[in-house]
């Protein structure tokens, strides 16, 4: 019998989970601390446990062994997520973390116009009428009663 669920779905969903704990613990965590501060503890978390995991199970590669391209593009990304956390923690130190997060999550509607934009990537027209219901969506929980 086949999977009502497919592999990428499943990790995706504890992605999503994952990150709405995220958004509770660190709103919770910034009270009493600078957000920036803030983010240097996370991400020394983040460090410590996803090295565990590489050397854990054997996933090292020696850096001569990845191409430059791929070193720049992750370079770049992770430049990306640090500027990301920087503005989600500082956001979640002034703001609700019930208005903040969909405010965030937006960046679901920009991945789908940079991927149609700059990779190629094809949206059906039910895919962009979704697109646009997430950004409404967003804006709708972001307001104020």
């Amino acid at each position: 019998m086949k999977s009502m669920i497919q592999p990428w779905q499943l990790w995706a969903v504890l992605s999503a989970a994952f990150a709405a704990l995220t958004a509770i613990f660190a709103k919770l965590g910034v009270e009493q601390i600078n957000s920036d501060f803030a983010t240097l503890v996370r991400t020394l978390v983040i460090l410590a446990t996803v090295s565990v995991i590489v050397w854990g199970t054997g996933q090292w590669q020696e850096l001569p062994s990845v191409s430059g391209r791929t070193c720049l593009f992750l370079v770049l990304s992770g430049l990306a997520t640090g500027a990301s956390w920087l503005c989600y923690f500082r956001a979640l130190k002034v703001g609700e973390a019930a208005r903040v997060a969909p405010i965030d999550k937006l960046s679901v509607v920009l991945v789908a116009i940079f991927g149609a934009a700059f990779l190629g990537e094809r949206l059906s027209i039910a895919n962009w009428t979704g697109v646009v219901l997430i950004a409404a969506g967003a804006v709708l929980v972001a307001l104020r009663p």
